[in-house]
């Protein structure tokens, strides 16, 4: 039995990021309903609302799907963990909040790639129009007045000024701004908090909104098929307790599912790989070759060292839970300490080659030892390198296990699977070393948990198919492209191609992964999303 739930102009498949950007936006115009349509539940735990709660939501899977890769032939067999949120907000409700845009460079190959619309000075002013910019105000990059708040950290460890020395004692030089004209150098992380608290994306566009009748929620509704009539997205199955509901769209149909869900959705929904969903009994609706492939992730390895400063750093001892404590009490009262912390306190932007205009390197200073996403706990205080590949060749894939939307997706990003990927990891791995070992860090340094000789690239490579995993940021598997491209999912219009009143607007749209954190982007491809379904 299916219940008709409600008749809508749009229906918003996931409250994430994107969804929650859209689904806000759209409901601006008070003449046009909105609903949408979220898996998990409230953002509304304090485990969210407090910045270092994520510290326990991601490496225990609390509001998170608990997605792993399939074994990965890069990392030795080993299956990857790939955490992302199951809540309102979506990952910005379980990520480490750092507010980074990406290269112009790589929004001008978008468009290079025939995506026109989509170069950096189209998609900057949807960057502006996205941020209340509280580190600079308004300039010619940055944005004020926005529904996303962008600050910088409350209470920042000393660690911070240290690893900043240590840089430029490397050559690397501070940059005020890494999110403006030039993105090479290190600078103070800009993170998604106000006040003291985490600012995710339910909080900027969708809880202003939550008192208007044109605007209705549903929490745990877990999206199960697109319904077509002919070649028109007309309604959406979803579950609830068990009981399945349908919601019709008069006007568009909007999935925001992510880089995992929403090629999934459009799978179980009969748009796809033909053969793929021949397997699987699933009759084909569109087929779409592109649907699931073309997966990116930004790989990254963790160098950890101890440290006898434990007022400076995060971790486990009889001191450090009494800080812990005190922190907890300072922060109920004032919204400021440690409880404000995002733990990547520092942003560094490298190149392996030298190309300063569009580095390929993400290092970002840990206040606290950070192994294996913290589910590996030590004794004891300590300081984390993450070393990350911006922009990485490999390819991988998603795709369904079986025809059930409750089953989880085959997730294969194929890490390392491309050898450029690989040397530009032990390059890196090699600068990462050497800038831990400049004599700005002497005072906080102690042994390395896992040591590694920079001379010896063999021994690094295998350091890195061993600890190795993702930064958080799949994207790509529903490729924005034009119509001669064959794997492209959606037009730059973000429409799918071959179908009507569908669009796909999430990180799954973008063509090559981004150099940064991928929520600030995906906010941006929302935003613009959002005007391009108004002005349809």
């Amino acid at each position: 039995m299916i219940i008709l739930t409600h008749e809508f102009d749009y229906v918003v498949i996931g409250g994430g990021s994107a969804g929650c950007c859209v689904a806000g936006r759209l409901s601006e115009d008070l003449g046009k309903t909105v609903c949408l349509l979220e898996a998990g539940g409230s953002d509304e735990s304090v485990f969210i609302r407090a910045p270092l709660g994520f510290a326990a939501t991601a490496s225990l899977n609390i509001h998170s799907w608990g997605y792993e890769t399939v074994p990965q032939a890069g990392f030795n067999g080993r299956q990857g963990f790939q955490p992302r949120g199951k809540v309102m907000g979506g990952s910005s409700s379980v990520n480490a909040m750092v507010y980074t845009r990406g290269n112009a460079a790589d929004y001008n190959h978008w468009a290079a790639l025939g995506n026109p619309g989509w170069s950096y000075e189209e998609v900057l002013p949807y960057f502006k129009k996205s941020e209340n910019n509280e580190c600079f105000g308004e300039t010619s990059y940055r944005g004020v007045g926005g529904p996303l708040n962008v600050a910088y950290l409350r209470s920042p460890s000393p660690l911070n000024l240290a690893f900043t020395l240590a840089c430029n004692e490397q050559g690397i030089p501070s940059n005020s701004d890494y999110n403006g004209e030039h993105q090479y150098g290190v600078s103070a992380a800009q993170v998604t908090q106000k006040d003291g608290e985490r600012w995710n994306a339910a909080r900027a566009y969708v809880d202003p909104h939550r008192h208007q009748d044109n605007l209705k929620v549903f929490s745990h509704a877990l999206v199960t098929q697109i319904l077509f009539k002919g070649k028109r997205a007309v309604a959406v199955k979803y579950s609830v307790d068990g009981v399945l509901h349908e919601v019709r769209a008069r006007k568009e149909i909007i999935l925001s599912a992510g880089a995992f869900g929403s090629p999934q959705i459009l799978m179980l929904s009969g748009v796809g790989p033909a053969l793929h969903l021949q397997d699987l009994g699933i009759p084909l609706v569109h087929e779409l070759p592109g649907v699931g492939q073309n997966l990116q992730d930004h790989v990254t390895t963790t160098l950890i060292y101890k440290t006898q400063k434990i007022n400076d750093s995060m971790g486990f001892s009889l001191k450090g839970a009494w800080n812990m404590l005190r922190a907890l009490l300072e922060w109920r009262s004032k919204r400021t300490g440690w409880i404000t912390s995002n733990v990547s306190e520092t942003q560094c932007f490298v190149s392996t080659d030298g190309n300063t205009s569009h580095p390929n390197i993400q290092m970002a200073l840990c206040t606290g030892i950070v192994d294996d996403h913290a589910r590996k706990m030590h004794w004891g205080h300590g300081y984390t390198l993450h070393v990350t590949l911006m922009r990485p060749q490999s390819r991988g894939t998603v795709n369904l296990a079986s025809r059930s939307p409750t089953d989880k997706p085959l997730i294969d990003p194929a890490f390392f699977n491309h050898p450029d990927d690989l040397q530009n990891m032990i390059t890196a791995i090699q600068m990462g070393l050497k800038l831990m070992n400049s004599n700005a860090l002497a005072h906080y340094r102690g042994r390395m948990v896992y040591p590694l000789d920079a001379q010896n690239p063999q021994a690094i490579q295998d350091f890195l198919r061993r600890h190795s995993d993702t930064e958080y940021h799949p994207v790509g598997t529903c490729k924005m492209g034009p119509d001669n491209d064959p794997m492209a999912v959606v037009d730059p219009e973000l429409r799918v191609h071959g179908l009507l009143g569908l669009r796909v607007v999430d990180a799954s749209v973008m063509p090559l992964l981004i150099s940064g954190n991928t929520n600030a982007p995906t906010i941006m491809i929302a935003e613009k999303g959002a005007n391009l379904i108004r002005a349809a």
